[in-house]
């Protein structure tokens, strides 16, 4: 689940800056340098597109494409003495290195909460973009329509005086013919997301949406609320608001000739596993099928408890479950009460830095204080302290309709072990007998065949989504009736 997630690697192409007139007569900082430094559970590619503006004064940007296409923002950059520095203030964070005589590596430390890391960069003319093969092509042999449809039990509260309702944009695909078709609805994961899904240049959504069309199923996606073409703001929004979009959505196919009301469900991924079932048991009548993909059996405070653990792990292999267990029982009464977000986070800052004079080891210590106030924030966010205090059992139980729940046997953001088996007993116990639970060997937390399950692999991969995946969730939609 995204908001839990360490981003894993993207690769992008970058213009090149023109730097051959320096280089003949001295070396120049000019151009595009790369390098990768290696962090807990992996490595990051680290871009400085250097240049200079019109009045000769050196510009950079600077881009973690492993995390994100975007340019971050660079304070400042100097080059004096063969000596290039970057300061990436905004980010916590900040580079220097000397330029060799040659002019094409420039070889320093990258620097960021406290941490040091060796980093050695190259001259290139671009980043290597990763191949998407599964990524659809127009034009396609099916129809797709942009639509838009409200929620009318959510505001936009970021319009003033009479806010309207959120308006939600989505892109709607049905197979060849007149229907009416079976039809689903896809949920995204957690964090904000656009109507594909996309993550490190996969499209998840848009390759699933395909083959339902492809193979008789209509499909509408949309942008998350306030992503895209969507309307309103996720600030202070959980889970259980969410739910209500995805409502509006099921109701909106309701509305079209070309969809059998009747056979429409929902298909969430890791979070949008956890909503399914929040709109299933709300409205039975409108929702005749979920298909949790990733979707969580256990509580937020179990999945918090394993992602922070493993997480210590990677950086501290000799981390302790009991140091886990100190951690979580000093932030969880904080997060599950009913108190304001400012006192949240008021006490907040007070538990960990009561945890922070227990640390022994002096590097630990001050990573930690320099990552201390964005970790209160995360932790006092709505969202997060709505999904800890949330067990998806109960829910489950009283879940009436067909369910299909799918884990990958390698996911280290939502285990398939604990989480399937805990599902399957929920819907045993509240006596659903319309039900499959499936793992899947040799997959991760995105469905990608892979190595290892962890974050770093995600970009790496270039299957957005293993084919067994789609045609086990594909014929099993097909056979509602």
């Amino acid at each position: 689940m995204t908001r839990f997630a360490l981003i894993a690697v993207a690769l992008l192409t970058l213009s090149s800056s023109a730097w051959a007139n320096d280089t003949p007569k001295a070396p120049s900082p000019v151009g595009v340098w790369v390098g990768t430094i290696t962090v807990p559970g992996g490595t990051l590619k680290l871009v400085f597109d250097v240049a200079r503006d019109k009045d000769d004064k050196l510009t950079a940007k600077f881009y973690s494409v492993d995390q994100s296409t975007m340019a971050l923002p660079v304070k400042a950059v100097a080059f004096a003495d063969s000596k290039l520095s970057v300061d990436l203030a905004d980010l916590g964070a900040s580079f220097e290195g000397k330029l060799n005589e040659k002019g094409d590596k420039i070889s320093g430390e990258f620097k960021q909460s406290g941490q040091t890391f060796e980093l050695a960069l190259s001259r290139t003319d671009k980043v290597p973009i990763h191949n998407r093969p599964q990524t659809p092509k127009a034009p396609f042999p099916y129809p797709t329509e942009d639509v838009t449809f409200e929620n009318p039990v959510a505001k936009d509260v970021t319009v003033k005086d009479n806010p309207p309702n959120v308006k939600l944009a989505g892109t709607l695909t049905l197979p060849k013919g007149d229907g009416p078709f079976p039809a689903v609805v896809l949920v995204s994961g957690s964090g904000p997301q656009d109507r594909d899904e996309t993550l490190f240049f996969h499209k998840p959504f848009l390759v699933l949406a395909d083959h339902f069309a492809r193979n008789g199923i209509a499909c509408l996606r949309y942008d998350d609320r306030g992503v895209g073409k969507s309307t309103g703001t996720q600030e202070d929004a959980t889970s259980a608001d969410f739910a209500t979009d995805a409502h509006a959505a099921v109701t909106y196919l309701k509305s079209r000739k070309e969809i059998d009301s009747k056979r429409i469900g929902l298909c969430g991924h890791s979070e949008g596993g956890l909503i399914a079932p929040l709109v299933a048991v709300a409205h039975p009548k409108d929702v005749a099928f979920i298909v949790l993909l990733a979707g969580p059996g256990v509580s937020g405070e179990r999945i918090m408890f394993e992602q922070v653990h493993d997480a210590s792990r990677l950086v501290d292999p000799t981390h302790e479950e009991k140091s886990t267990k100190e951690y979580i029982d000093a932030v969880m009464p904080i997060m599950k009460s009913g108190k304001t977000t400012a006192e949240a986070k008021k006490e907040l800052k007070a538990a960990l830095e009561a945890l922070l004079e227990k640390e022994k080891n002096e590097v630990r210590k001050q990573v930690a204080k320099a990552s201390l106030s964005a970790g209160v924030d995360r932790l006092a966010d709505p969202w997060m302290r709505w999904f800890v205090a949330h067990d998806p059992a109960p829910v489950l139980e009283k879940v009436t309709c067909p369910v299909l729940a799918v884990n990958g046997e390698k996911d280290t953001q939502v285990k398939a072990k604990g989480n399937l088996e805990v599902i399957e007993s929920a819907l045993k116990k509240g006596g659903n007998q319309q039900f499959k639970c499936v793992e899947l060997k040799g997959l991760n937390h995105l469905f990608q065949t892979c190595k290892t399950g962890l974050l770093s692999e995600y970009v790496q991969i270039e299957e957005t989504m293993s084919p067994e995946v789609l045609k086990l969730v594909t014929e099993w939609v097909a056979e509602r009736k």
